[in-house]
């Protein structure tokens, strides 16, 4: 080799960032996702319209959702999305106060990094603030019990509350709490929620007031014929999963047929057996059928000749949700089919002005339906991220039993703990502590500003207040005023919190000890002057 020939590493298709670049594109990326949402924060924060490449629209103040909806290409920012996500998976709510606090412990970094302060020592500070801020968070919390419905309401109510439909909270409310505490089981001593066993349904044309909570499920099909009866009471509802109907054979086959007698023997034996089909189903006691496959013509004319209200095609998703609300089993044939197999509700009949089938009055449902009604799309969508939303924290609230206070409380009580413990660390860890405790402020700073307040003077307010004792002191986004949280009923589950402070702090370490960035292009770059 001759001396002075460089040495090609890398391929020309990889982009590299190095020291203060790799740091510094990780913190614009992180503060730019986090001013995405961030007049979204709070019951009086803004929406945002999203428009996909297809022309469909989105409008919503939900963090993950518009998120969900962003494009980017940046590492780090995609990390910090991965943050609304799994805040979104493992709580349901709280998506937006998650990225917010990433974007200012990074904003934090960028200014301890201009001072001097190594990463490493960055990174061991925000763990420690980590620690505490957890263990301070544990210490704010209250218990709830599963069946504690009036604080529930206001679990539900704090969720629900900033979104577009708010005018229809008050009916919500009730429907999602007594859905959740309809479908809570115990297990071990411990009360569990499947999310699975709350089926939401839309159904579009209707105001948002009509929405309802159904002790059963909703099917979106309608009887097969129209001989039989619209609705029927005290069904005994039968479930088949294999099809009403004579099947084609696995092989080929041909009948080879002579003489008319041979015509009308094969037409009597076909419809024999489909009357045996239907015979089965009669027989069992059952006055209402939900079959996973197709019905034939001739066993619907023998159900409805018996009264028995059937459908055809409904989803096996629905049929097993309808088998854990009815308590009963889906059986392969209709032959297999016994009185036990059988499940019971109050009444099952098809809607007047949609082709839906409701099964109300299931006792002790296992799945519980939510019908929402809504006059557009949009507005349907956006009810249904809010009860989601809803039922989620609902659920999270019951399974751990605890909660904690809104409104920025939680948040400065943080902020001024942590800033009280980083005095007793000392050294350089010290300001690293110093600037996570402060990084909290983002919280009640973007309220206040979301609401139109001057943030300043309701931080120190709010300081002030907690000075003096007041952990539960938060910001009243509609007066301005700071008042005791608990007394106003804005309540969050524990691990909305929780999970929030973990999966935001981690996140911002890990970006921080960050110091070299190569990124591979789907193209090689051209070499310069090409």
């Amino acid at each position: 080799m001759l001396e002075g020939q460089p040495i090609v590493i890398l391929r020309n298709n990889v982009e590299r960032n190095r020291g203060k670049d790799a740091q510094r594109s990780n913190i614009m990326a992180a503060k730019a996702i986090a001013g995405a949402v961030r007049t979204t924060l709070g019951p009086r924060g803004m929406d945002k319209m999203l428009v996909g490449s297809i022309g469909d629209i989105v409008i919503t103040n939900d963090g993950a959702t518009i998120l969900s909806e962003i494009s980017v290409q940046h590492p780090g920012a995609k990390m910090v999305i991965e943050v609304a996500k799994t805040q979104d998976d493992e709580v349901g709510d709280g998506t937006t106060t998650a990225v917010v606090i990433v974007g200012a412990l990074m904003e934090r970094a960028e200014d301890l990094l201009e001072q001097g302060i190594h990463p490493t020592v960055i990174a061991q500070g925000y763990r420690m603030g980590m620690e505490k801020a957890l263990e301070i968070t544990k210490g704010l919390s209250f218990k709830v019990s599963h069946d504690d419905r009036k604080t529930l309401l206001k679990i539900a109510d704090t969720a629900i509350t900033g979104k577009s439909i708010e005018s229809v909270k008050g009916k919500l409310d009730g429907i999602i709490v007594d859905a959740v505490m309809t479908v809570a089981e115990k297990v071990n001593g411990n009360f569990l929620v499947d999310e699975d066993d709350v089926m939401i349904k839309k159904q579009k044309g209707k105001s948002m007031d009509d929405a309802e909570l159904i002790r059963g499920v909703v099917i979106d099909k309608k009887r097969v014929n129209e001989g039989m009866p619209r609705k029927v009471s005290k069904a005994k509802v039968a479930l088949v999963a294999m099809p009403m109907e004579i099947t084609k054979t696995q092989v080929k086959a041909k009948i080879k047929i002579t003489d008319a007698e041979q015509i009308t023997a094969f037409g009597e034996q076909e419809r024999e057996a489909l009357k045996k089909l239907a015979d089965a189903v009669i027989n069992s006691g059952a006055n209402v059928l939900f079959c996973q496959k197709g019905i034939a013509d001739a066993v619907q004319f023998f159900l409805a000749k018996h009264g028995v209200y059937a459908i055809e095609d409904v989803p096996e998703s629905d049929l097993k949700y309808a088998a854990r609300a009815l308590h009963a089993n889906i059986v392969n044939k209709p032959e297999d089919l016994t009185a036990k197999d059988l499940g019971s509700a109050e009444t099952v009949e098809e809607d007047n002005d949609v082709d839906i089938t409701r099964i109300s009055g299931c006792k002790n449902p296992k799945t519980i339906t939510i019908l929402l009604r809504g006059s557009s799309d949009y507005l349907l969508d956006e009810l249904e991220r809010a009860v989601v939303d809803g039922t989620r924290v609902v659920m999270d609230a019951i399974e751990d039993g605890t909660y904690v206070v809104g409104g920025g409380a939680v948040e400065t009580e943080l902020l001024m703990k942590i800033r009280n413990y980083a005095e007793s660390v000392g050294g350089r860890v010290q300001l690293a502590i110093e600037s996570y405790a402060a990084a909290y402020e983002s919280i009640p700073r973007t309220l206040a500003e979301n609401s139109g307040y001057n943030p300043i003077d309701k931080l120190v307010e709010l300081k002030n207040a907690h000075a003096k004792g007041k952990k539960n002191a938060g910001l009243n986004v509609y007066t301005g005023a700071v008042v005791d949280m608990l007394a106003e009923g804005v309540l969050e589950p524990l691990r909305s919190k929780r999970q929030s402070i973990q999966s935001a702090s981690e996140t911002a370490i890990m970006l921080i000890r960050v110091d070299d960035m190569m990124i591979t292009q789907s193209k090689p770059r051209m070499p310069p002057g090409m």
